[in-house]
Formats: C-alpha cells, structure tokens, sequence
C-alpha cells in the first residue's frame, strides 16, 4: 500500500511586520543642506575665533613678560598698596620679591580677564556667525525650496505647475530649467496618455458592443439550428471576455494617475458592498464569507476604492479550497491610517511569488490569459488604484495555504 504523501507545508512567513509604520525621525534632527551649510559656516566661524584668541593670548602674556624681574629695585624708605599685601619692614630684597610677586599676580589677573571677556565676545559672536549662517544658507537655498514645492504640487497631479526661477544663471537656475523641461514633457506624455485612453475607450467599447447586440439577436431566434445556437454562445462568452479585458485595461490605465477629486469614503461601506455582490458566487463554491467591518473614512474616488474591495474579495472567492473554504474580510484603523484586510482559505502560496501575483496577466506559475476566474488585471488594479490614493497593498501567504492581503490608505 502506497505511503500517504505529506501535506504541503507552509512557506516560512516573512520578518517583517506590514502593520508597524516605521518609525519616523524627529523633524529638527534632520541633516538638512540647510543645517549643515549652518553648522559648517558656524564650524569654520568657531574654529577661527579660537585660534584667533590663542593667538592673542600668546602674544598678551609675552608682551607682558609674565614671570620677569621688576624693572627697579627698592633700597630704601617704605611702599605702601591696597591691593598687594607688602611688608611695612623688611630687608630690601625680601621687599623686592614681595612686590615682584605682587605685579605678576596683577599680570596674571589682566591675563585672565583677558582671557574670560574674549570668550564671552566669541560666545556671542559665535551665535550671532550660527544665526547668520542659517539665514544666509535660507537665501541662498531658497530656490531649493521652491523647486521642492512644484515637485510636491506636480506630485499632486498637478502638471501645470512650473519653477520659472529667475535670477542670475547659476546652478540652481539651470537645474530649475531642466526640471522645467521635464515636466512639460511629462505634461505632453500624459495628455497624450489621456487622449489615447479616451479614443481606445470608444473605438474597443463600439465593435464589442455591435458584436455582443448581434450575436444576442441570432440567438434570440427560435428557428435557428442547434450547432448555430451552441456557436453563438460560445462567440458571445468570448465577446464577453473581450469586453472585460477591454474595461480592466482601460480601468488601469486610469487609475495609475493620481485622484484629484476626492470625497469621504467609509471603506466599511465599500467592502459590505463588495461583499453583497460576490455572495450569490461565494454560496454557490460552498465558501463563507465573514468578518467585521469598522467604519474608515478615507478622501478618494468611491468607484475605485469599491473596485479594490471587490477585486481582492473575488479572487478570494474565486482562488479558494473545494470544501469548508472561508474569506474574512475587515476594515479597521490602525497606527492613523484606514486598512481593508483581506484574508482566506487556499493552495499554498510560496512567499517567492507574491510579487508575481501583481504583475498584469500573470498568477500563481501560470499565465491568467487562459484562465476562466478572470481576465488576469485584478490585482494589478488594485495596486494602481492603491498607489493613486496615496496608499500601498501587501500581500503575506497565510499558514495552511491561501493569501493575507492587506490595503492601507491615508485618512
């Protein structure tokens, strides 16, 4: 008797964790050009004032000959002073060393006094060279900043938008002018890009639908032959195919751009509402659908956001097991941003692979273009449409076979 083969055994799960955001560095810890411009004139500043005041010291303290004898002797008679502590009698020589003492501790404290009061001057002056620094490395990357902000605005679909920086021709305005050309080249690229989706959009749509209406009159014949009618339909499945391919491409050509219109969305309502129209074929594959939907606002474009649920739910159904298969869908808000979890029952998906499974007509080992679960584009649009909101999806194999896909979007 034939040994029972083993089970397949899950792939390894992968280290990282997708719902722990990375931690983000303090704003005023950031190594900015701006920083380090300051820093480096500050720097060079301090560097300079210290040697600066060495300099000075040294050549203070040998002005002043600290240590040298007095240049006059005592021989006679009596010197009096409120500041060195003298003998009123003594012998001459021992009343020239007490005032030899007394004029290099005086020199000693000139020297001090020197020293602290120039410490002090380069304390401030080092401060008012930072502040300086910092306003002047501002000025001179000003032009920077706003080559920072077009890039943020065309980052908002914005193509419009350009630097024009005037001023002399220097590095900053050169790279202000290419950057220039390159948007509207990106401009042109796009509009181009638009024109032909909308054209494609007409001339695929008309000749479909022309076929689709045809076929369906033939078929609505009742005197037709049998073989004609069987032909009919199976041109009309194909017809129908076509028409998906035809919607899902046009569908991701949109979406990779940006939304610029935008509008609440609860991602609760989006997945109840995906979940209603994929529950007639989730009864009749025997798999059940559960879960808890939490309400999550998100700004974006309805139609999409509902595409993403009702592609990830699909293909959850669609790519499940035979018997006992389940799907659990959940919308939640996690670290302040909205999540639509989508998780179920299937063959084991190695972690090597999962990139695949995004890549348009492309699924586990095998091409989707012959497939009857879909025309291949789900899970590439649900990508596109993630990106254009803002967000990101990730896709982890579940333990005992099947997917965890997880979409994060910006509140």
């Amino acid at each position: 008797m034939a040994a029972t083969p083993a089970p397949p055994q899950a792939p390894p799960k992968p280290t990282w964790d997708p719902r722990r955001p990375m931690a983000q560095p303090l704003p005023w810890l950031r190594p900015t050009i701006r920083i380090r411009l300051t820093l480096l004139y500050g720097g060079m500043f301090l560097i300079a004032g210290i040697l600066l005041l060495s300099i000075i010291y040294l050549l203070a303290a040998q002005a002043l000959n600290v240590g040298s004898d007095l240049p006059f002797k005592v021989t006679e008679g009596s010197v009096t002073s409120k500041i060195c502590d003298l003998p009123t009698k003594a012998q001459p020589d021992v009343f020239n060393s007490a005032m030899s003492d007394c004029v290099n501790e005086q020199r000693q404290h000139a020297l001090d006094n020197l020293l602290s009061r120039s410490l002090l001057a380069l304390l401030g002056l080092a401060i008012i060279a930072f502040a300086f620094g910092y306003a002047m490395a501002g000025r001179v990357l000003s032009p920077l900043g706003r080559i920072t902000r077009t890039a943020r605005a065309v980052a908002g679909s914005d193509l419009s938008r350009r630097i024009e920086l005037d001023g002399p021709d220097d590095e900053l305005k050169e790279l202000a002018d290419t950057f220039d050309d390159m948007l509207e080249r990106l401009q042109r690229a796009f509009t181009a890009q638009q024109r032909f989706v909308g054209n494609a959009s007409h001339e695929l749509r008309t000749p479909l639908a022309i076929n689709r209406t045809l076929l369906e009159v033939h078929l609505s014949d009742p005197g037709a032959p049998m073989e004609l009618q069987q032909l009919g339909k199976t041109l009309l499945a194909t017809n129908e195919r076509s028409e998906q391919l035809v919607e899902g491409l046009l569908l991701l050509a949109r979406s990779d751009n940006q939304i610029v219109e935008r509008k609440p969305v609860d991602l609760a309502e989006v997945a109840e509402q995906a979940v209603d129209q994929v529950h007639a074929e989730a009864v009749a594959k025997g798999v059940e659908i559960r879960g808890e939907q939490k309400s999550a606002v998100v700004q974006g474009n309805g139609v999409l956001l509902e595409r993403i649920a009702l592609n990830l739910v699909q293909n959850a159904v669609r790519y499940n097991v035979p018997d006992n298969g389940w799907v659990e869908v959940h919308t939640e808000i996690q670290h302040g941003q909205a999540v639509l979890l989508v998780s179920n029952t299937g063959p084991v998906v190695p972690a090597y692979e999962i990139d695949n499974l995004f890549e348009p007509f492309r699924r586990l080992r095998t091409e989707r273009t012959g497939s009857d679960k879909g025309v291949g584009l789900g899970l590439s649009i649900v990508r596109s449409v993630a990106r254009a909101h803002g967000g990101h999806i990730s896709a982890q194999p579940r333990e005992g076979g099947g997917l965890v896909m997880r979409v994060t979007l910006p509140v």
